[in-house]
């Protein structure tokens, strides 16, 4: 492969309806394909929508059987996928990211950082996540995570050229949220991007306008409402971007 290509993915996600999100989940896995894309990371809790009232009924095991035909796209179409999910354990279920390798092998990364109010539902996750794809290191991260200097941090001392953060952001936090991404990647001289929902899901109405920073500033940016991928290329080593419609 000549050029690494990473991408967020900004979709809609339907309360609770796994089988339909797998859908809008697999349109997406199959246009970043088409463009050569390596990596996809979706939205925060995006097979189901952010329902914390639901995660519990609704939280997945690494062999959970409604990832097959996420493991099967990974194969056919040779890509890394990373897709939100609720994640069972011995007590509350984590906030999690499961990442389907391109070979089909099942990762997961747990939620470290939790808004208030999400530890009536969730527990925290213990440990980061930095995943090598195309000898790049790319760390991940969930909504929450992004907003604690310390994980971008702890990341940047493992390694991590690029951060990845899966999201839920309303247009009250929008400025502030991507003003402090944009600056990570400033700081720490490493690719930073995040996958925004562009529909409400919960209580909640995300604004969409997913996004991917370098350290000379926005590199792509989607609209408010657009089901779309955003992408970045590493050409030697700079990078571009591009926002390309789902």
């Amino acid at each position: 492969m000549s050029n690494l290509k990473i991408s967020v993915a900004q979709i809609a996600s339907i309360k609770g309806n796994v089988d339909e999100n797998l859908s809008i989940h697999l349109k997406a896995i199959e246009k970043a394909s088409e463009l050569g894309v390596s990596y996809i990371v979706f939205p925060e809790l995006s097979l189901t929508g952010y329902e914390p009232e639901l995660a519990k009924h609704l939280a997945f095991s690494i062999d959970d059987k409604r990832l097959q035909p996420l493991i099967d796209s990974a194969v056919r179409n040779n890509i890394n996928i990373g897709v939100g999910a609720p994640l069972m354990s011995d007590g509350l279920p984590k906030i999690g990211l499961i990442i389907v390798s391109q070979s089909g092998a099942i990762n997961t990364y747990e939620k470290m950082h939790l808004h208030p109010g999400e530890e009536d539902y969730f527990d925290k996750g213990e440990c980061h996540n930095v995943v090598t794809i195309s000898s790049t290191n790319i760390a991940n991260g969930i909504c929450a995570d992004a907003n604690n200097a310390s994980h971008v941090q702890a990341c940047s001392d493992l390694g991590a050229e690029v951060y990845i953060a899966g999201v839920l952001i309303t247009e009250a936090g929008y400025d502030s949220d991507t003003a402090v991404m944009a600056e990570y990647a400033n700081q720490y001289n490493m690719l930073v991007a995040m996958a925004n929902h562009n529909q409400p899901t919960g209580k909640w109405a995300p604004i969409g306008k997913s996004a991917i920073w370098s350290n000379e500033g926005l590199l792509a940016c989607a609209s408010e409402y657009q089901n779309a991928l955003v992408v970045a290329e590493k050409m030697n080593t700079k990078w571009f971007g591009q926002v390309v419609e789902i």
